[in-house]
C-alpha cells in the first residue's frame, strides 16, 4: 500500500505514519523486499509500534520507556541491512548504517563513536530541508519568476516617479506577455546577467576531543568570503539562471532554526541506527599493549546506547529513544562475547537463517525489487523483451545454492554474480541484436557457466 507522508512537520512524520501501520501492516510491507526472516521482520515491527504507543503515555511515564534494541544473528547477504533499512524508509525516519569495526577507543586517532550520533542528525536535517523545501516551492518558484521578470523588463520599472497610467498598463502588458513566455520555455535559451556567489570551498576537517569536526561552515559565517562566496555578475542561459534563483529562494524562506529543531525531535523520537559488523567488536583480549581495544569500543558505545546528550552543530541531541539494531555472523565470536553492560542493551536477538534454494527462487521473482524484474527493464530499454522460464530461474537458484555451500556463504549477493554472468553476452550486443525477443532457459545458464562451474578454482574466483 502506498505510505502518504504527512505534509504537517510540526509533529514528527512517523508518528502519524506509525498510526497507520500495525505490526501486521509492518511485516506486509516488509514482504515485498525481503524473503522470509520472519523472527527478525516481527522483532522490528514491534519495536516500530512501541515507538506509537509510548508517544500515547503521559510524559513522565513515556521518558521511562526505553527502546528495545535488536540484535541480528546471521550470515552476510540474508536480509539484516536490507529489513533495517527498508523499515526507515516506511517511517521517514532517519536512518543510519554504521560499521562497528571503523570506530577506534577514545585517545586513538580515527572515528569515534559520537560522531554517529552527529552524522544521524545530518542526515535528519537533510530530510526535514528537503521536505520545507517541497512545502515552499511554490512561493520560491514565484519569487524566482519576479526576479527574472525585473531583469528582462528594468527600465520600467526602475523609472523615478509616478508612471503615467497608459506607461503603467503598457510595462504590466509586457510584464505578463514575457511571463507566459517564460513558463512556456519559450526564453530558456535567453542570456541574462545575474548575480550569483562563488561555491564554497570544501570544509577544513579537525580531530577534536569529540571527533571530526567540519569548521569550514563556522569560519564561512564569521569571515565572509574566506573561503568563496562573494557575490559576482555572471551571464547565464535563462534556464540555469532560473534554477539558481530557485535554490537561492528556497535558502531564503527555509527557516533554519525550526529544521534544526524538528530535526533533532525527530533524531530523538525516530531516529534509527544499524550497527553492523558488531561480532568483530566482540571478544575479549588477553594480553596487554598499544593496540585499539575492542572492549574499549564497546565501552565507548555503551553509553550511547544507554542514553547521553551530544553536542551537534545544529543542537544538542538526546540519544535515549534511538533505536539501535545490532548486526553480525558471529561466525567466529558469539553474542555472549560482548561485555555484559553491551549485551543488556540489546534484549531482543533475533537469528536469520541462511537462504535456501527455494528462497533464491523467490528472490529472483517476488519482490517488487527482484533481479530478473530489474534485467527486464533495463533491456527493454533497448527494445529487447526478455522472459526467463521457469526451469532457467531453477537452474540460477540451484547454483547460487551450490556455489554458497562450495565457497564461502554470501547469501543472496551471490545471485547478482550469476545473473551477471549469465545476461553479460546480452548486455553487450543489446544495441546491435536484431532479435528483440529473447527466452532464457535451462540450456541457456548452463552453457554461460558450464565452464566455471566444472573448474571449481575458477569458480572461486569468478562466482
Amino acid at each position: 500500500m502506498p505510505i502518504v507522508l504527512p505534509q504537517d512537520l510540526e509533529k514528527p512524520v512517523s508518528q502519524a505514519q506509525e498510526i497507520e501501520l500495525t505490526p501486521k501492516e509492518i511485516v506486509s510491507e516488509l514482504d515485498k523486499y525481503i524473503i522470509g526472516q520472519e523472527p527478525a521482520k516481527k522483532a522490528v515491527a514491534i519495536a516500530l509500534r512501541n515507538r506509537h504507543r509510548r508517544r500515547k503515555l503521559p510524559p513522565e511515564l513515556a521518558d521511562e520507556i526505553v527502546p528495545k534494541n535488536i540484535l541480528m544473528i546471521g550470515p552476510t547477504g540474508v536480509g539484516k541491512t536490507e529489513i533495517s533499512r527498508r523499515l526507515a524508509r516506511l517511517t521517514s525516519s532517519p536512518f543510519l548504517k554504521v560499521e562497528a569495526s571503523k570506530f577506534t577507543e577514545v585517545g586513538y586517532v580515527g572515528r569515534d563513536v559520537e560522531s554517529m550520533i552527529r552524522d544521524l542528525v545530518r542526515i535528519s536535517v537533510d530530510m526535514v530541508k528537503s521536505e520545507k523545501a517541497e512545502e515552499i516551492k511554490e512561493k520560491a518558484e514565484r519569487n524566482a519568476e519576479e526576479r527574472i521578470l525585473d531583469i528582462l523588463v528594468p527600465s520600467l520599472g526602475r523609472k523615478p516617479g509616478t508612471l503615467e497610467q497608459e506607461e503603467a498598463v503598457r510595462f504590466s502588458e509586457t510584464k505578463e506577455k514575457l511571463r507566459q513566455q517564460l513558463r512556456a520555455g519559450l526564453l530558456d535559451e535567453r542570456t541574462i546577467e545575474i548575480e550569483v556567489k562563488e561555491k564554497m570551498a570544501s570544509p577544513f576537517e579537525i580531530f577534536s576531543n569529540s571527533g571530526v569536526e567540519e569548521i569550514g561552515i563556522q569560519i564561512q559565517e564569521i569571515i565572509p568570503g574566506f573561503l568563496g562566496g562573494r557575490p559576482k555578475r555572471r551571464k547565464v542561459k535563462l534556464k540555469e539562471a532560473q534554477e539558481y534563483l530557485l535554490h537561492e529562494e528556497q535558502k531564503r524562506l527555509i527557516d533554519m532554526d525550526q529544521v534544526s529543531r524538528l530535526a533533532i525531535e525527530r533524531v530523538e523520537h525516530s531516529g534509527i541506527i544499524f550497527l553492523d559488523e558488531l561480532d568483530k567488536i566482540s571478544g575479549r583480549e588477553t594480553g596487554h599493549g598499544p593496540d585499539v581495544s575492542r572492549e574499549g569500543v564497546q565501552r565507548d558505545l555503551l553509553p550511547f546506547i544507554e542514553g547521553t546528550t551530544v553536542h551537534t552543530r545544529y543542537g544538542l541531541a538526546r540519544t535515549d529513544h534511538i533505536l539501535f539494531i545490532g548486526a553480525g555472523a558471529f561466525h567466529v565470536s558469539k553474542p555472549s562475547d560482548l561485555i555484559p553492560e553491551l549485551q543488556g542493551r540489546f534484549p531482543i536477538r533475533v537469528e536469520l537463517t541462511s537462504l535456501s534454494k527455494k528462497d533464491f527462487i523467490r528472490i529472483l521473482t517476488e519482490p517488487e525489487n527482484a533481479l530478473i524484474k530489474q534485467y527486464k527493464a533495463l533491456l527493454k530499454t533497448e527494445g529487447i523483451t526478455i522472459d526467463f522460464t521457469e526451469d532457467a530461474i531453477d537452474e540460477i537458484a540451484e547454483l547460487a545454492e551450490k556455489v554458497n555451500e562450495i565457497n564461502e556463504n554470501i547469501g543472496a549477493r551471490r545471485l547478482y554474480t550469476i545473473m551477471e554472468k549469465v545476461m553479460e553476452e546480452i548486455s553487450f550486443e543489446a544495441p546491435n541484436i536484431k532479435e528483440k525477443n529473447i527466452t532464457i532457459d535451462r540450456n541457456y545458464v548452463q552453457n554461460k557457466l558450464k565452464d566455471i562451474v566444472k573448474d571449481e578454482d575458477l569458480s572461486r574466483f569468478i562466482l
